[in-house]
């Protein structure tokens, strides 16, 4: 079996699967649990001052019978009192001292502030620390959460404040809710940070209550914005985090993966992509503690296949892959072809490129079914038929060699593009004692 411990910024964990900061963590029994059923580490529920929640906090998006494809929360941090989770935090770290635990926090923008509570948490026994600068809702209205993150500036003043303070680890969380997330990662970096997480969860409102007209999740006659997470922000926090793994202004800064994870499959596009270790919330919210079994042996599974002997291997072997558009071969030909022998004759295929593509299926009724065919001078590969198709290997999109040389954008016209950050906007928080 291969070797799925990691260390992090100085953090050994047993494996690279986490738990992060939410209501999966929000006591030290449910970390014990989750520690005994395989999870190798676990960001702790965000403290600070502790909060009067609203008893309605959640909200989902289904798809095509899949229950809670992406999951809508406007629940704040902890309403339980400081005192109460450092006992635990104490009583959790010597339980369990070979699992990685790190505590969220987030207090108001002032140096006595973070450094009264890092102090605390350090002496609780807390392997290291996660700055919460990604919350949406309730908390950046107090001049906390993502009203930090957003603000480059203030990321890195505060991330340096807690950096002084701390003598454990220091990971800043990251909002999505930015133009750029590369800005918000050079800005942590710049403040010290150790090792970076994201992402945290992206402003939403998932639907609207038709007959009363209120949108979910519904608290009395009024709703909110909230923080959006599950299956469905995967692939935005999958490119966020190549960004960073790629950025030559952040090369080496760990990094700890979040958006969607549910699978072992999910955890090493992560890794692959430059991700130490991979935090969950949403599936196990879904799920419960247990799915980290089949997480456990599924990765290692895979990385014996592939004859790799530790996790580690495995870490940001697709960073490399992920290029500018401009840097593409547009020479690079792709086809469709259709297995008759599987085709069902459903026509979705000739509907979808019809109405929605380039028009190159053909399609004649026969029988009691549509029989369809590639018009290959058509076809741009573009693959939408066979996405569309609901039958597993029936369309596929083969690659045909016309004797053309490769050729990207770059060398066709010689534009380079210019892969600046764009200039960010100031915001009104002050910050400082």
């Amino acid at each position: 079996m291969a070797d799925l411990s990691v260390n992090i910024a100085g953090i050994d964990s047993p494996n690279p699967f986490w738990l992060a900061s939410a209501p999966p963590t929000n006591t030290g029994d449910q970390i014990a649990r989750a520690f005994d059923a395989g999870w190798g580490g676990a960001v702790w529920k965000t403290l600070g001052e502790p909060i009067e929640n609203t008893y309605s906090r959640y909200s989902s998006v289904d798809i095509n019978g899949q229950r809670m494809m992406g999951l809508n929360n406007i629940e704040l941090i902890t309403d339980r009192t400081l005192e109460d989770n450092l006992i635990e935090i104490a009583e959790v770290k010597r339980r369990y001292p070979d699992n990685a635990v790190i505590v969220s926090l987030m207090v108001e923008s002032n140096p006595e502030a973070w450094d009264t509570i890092i102090k605390q948490v350090e002496q609780a026994g807390a392997d290291g620390i996660e700055l919460n600068f990604g919350c949406p809702h309730g908390m950046s209205e107090r001049g906390m959460g993502a009203a930090v993150g957003q603000v480059p500036e203030y990321t890195c003043d505060i991330t340096t404040w807690a950096v002084s303070s701390a003598t454990v680890p220091v990971f800043v969380k990251l909002t999505p809710n930015i133009t750029d997330i590369r800005a918000a990662s050079r800005a942590a970096l710049k403040g010290g940070a150790d090792a970076v997480s994201l992402i945290n969860t992206i402003n939403s409102i998932t639907g609207v209550d038709l007959d009363t007209m209120v949108p979910r999740p519904v608290v009395g006659d009024k709703s909110s914005h909230g923080g959006y997470c599950g299956p469905a922000v995967k692939p935005i926090a999958l490119h966020m985090v190549s960004q960073i793994a790629a950025d030559p202004e952040t090369d080496g800064l760990p990094i700890s993966g979040i958006g969607g994870i549910a699978t072992w499959q999910d955890a090493a596009e992560y890794i692959l992509l430059g991700a130490t270790t991979v935090q969950v919330c949403t599936a196990v919210m879904h799920y419960g503690y247990r799915i980290v079994e089949g997480m456990i042996e599924g990765l290692s599974n895979y990385l014996d296949s592939k004859g790799m002997a530790s996790v580690n291997e495995l870490r940001g072997l697709s960073v490399g892959k992920v290029t500018d558009w401009a840097h593409l071969d547009i020479n690079y030909v792709i086809k469709a072809n259709i297995d008759q022998d599987k085709c069902i004759g459903c026509g979705l295929c000739y509907i979808s490129c019809q109405d929605g593509a380039h028009q190159a299926i053909g399609a004649e009724r026969s029988g009691d079914r549509t029989r369809v065919w590639i018009i290959e001078d058509a076809c741009v590969g573009c693959n939408l038929c066979s996405l569309v198709c609901p039958v597993q290997g029936c369309i596929t999109m083969q690659e045909r060699d016309y004797g053309q040389t490769h050729m990207t954008w770059v060398e066709y016209t010689g534009d380079e593009p210019p892969g600046e950050l764009y200039p960010r906007p100031k915001h009104g928080l002050t910050i400082g004692g």
